[in-house]
């Protein structure tokens, strides 16, 4: 295990250098001066010289390769730059806002799969019946609803109904459970809603395909009980690929929240990565593009450990 941990590890570092190679590279070929559409971007009138004065205190007036090395060396020593927009560090913004965006993230995901596990699996068991169009028509719904909108009509509801609407502060968990989960429970059921429609549908098409394998007729005609045959059977191996849909969509979550955090007045990481695109601050969207592909690398580590976890046919060594 120790040799699977560390090739996959490995592997990690080339893909975090190519996502440097090219957010690094498409800030930089953008038509136009930062610096220059940063200080008149207001319409003010900026001499040439304090352009020139601060590109050199950004470190634009060294050449490329040079930019990227300094910038790569420091990102690997935790240091992400200073923001051209709030002038705080990047790691002290994206560290402020990554954990509403990862609470949120994991409370959709917890949904989701609380959800999707026992409609996709009776979907599956009970093909073609009322219960399976019932709950076909629910994941249709959950694909077709958009989270904002979704998001929109739960505020609607508890505010006729309990006259309740989102805080205008977050509270960190630690400070106030009870108030933290009040306030964050609704994005992630918006959320989590459509997710739990995704793996829903790839629950139970995964569940019909393993259920029609040679090991589970084999298992059932030697008497083994139904209820046994789906829970330690096949929906270990239908797992998967829904394994695949949740992980992915939940690293797409941490900065993919842009709307539904404008709706229920959360600051996470997706509202900042908007904001620095409006503010042209492009040291801040290096580090967030950075720190959202950190996430993801990571979430496919996960997801390879519990492929071997759920399915022993895939070895180690592997």
């Amino acid at each position: 295990m120790t040799g699977f941990l560390l090739r996959r590890i490995a592997l990690m570092i080339p893909t975090l250098l190519g996502v440097a190679v090219l957010i690094f590279l498409m800030l930089r070929v953008l038509p136009g001066d930062i610096v220059e559409a940063k200080l008149r971007g207001d319409g003010a009138a900026v001499s040439a010289e304090l352009i020139a004065t601060e590109r050199a205190r950004l470190g634009l007036d060294r050449s490329l390769p040079i930019q990227f090395v300094e910038w790569v060396s420091r990102a690997a020593r935790g240091d992400l730059g200073v923001s051209m927009w709030t002038g705080q560090p990047v790691t002290s913004e994206i560290g402020l806002r990554i954990g509403l965006s990862l609470q949120v993230a994991v409370m959709a995901a917890l949904i989701a799969t609380l959800i999707a596990l026992p409609l996709g699996t009776l979907s599956a068991i009970y093909p073609g019946t009322p219960l399976d169009y019932v709950i076909r028509l629910v994941a249709a719904s959950g694909m077709a609803v958009p989270s904002f909108w979704f998001g929109m009509m739960l505020i609607l509801m508890l505010l006729y109904l309990f006259n309740w609407a989102p805080p205008i502060t977050y509270t960190p968990f630690w400070q106030d459970p009870l108030a933290n989960l009040n306030q964050l429970i609704w994005p992630a059921l918006a959320v989590g809603y459509r997710y739990a429609a995704v793996a829903a549908r790839m629950v139970r098409s995964s569940l019909l395909e393993v259920l029609q394998e040679d090991y589970i007729r084999t298992a059932r005609a030697k008497g083994t009980p139904e209820r046994d045959l789906i829970w330690r059977h096949a929906i270990r191996n239908g797992l998967l690929p829904t394994i695949t849909i949740v992980g992915l969509e939940f690293a797409f979550l941490v900065g993919g929240l842009v709307v539904t955090e404008q709706v229920f007045n959360l600051n996470g990481i997706g509202k900042l990565l908007v904001q620095s695109v409006a503010h042209y601050d492009y040291v801040m969207i290096q580090g967030i593009v950075m720190v959202l592909a950190l996430v993801f690398v990571l979430t496919n580590l996960v997801l390879d450990i519990l492929y071997v976890w759920l399915d022993p046919r895939i070895e180690w060594s592997r």
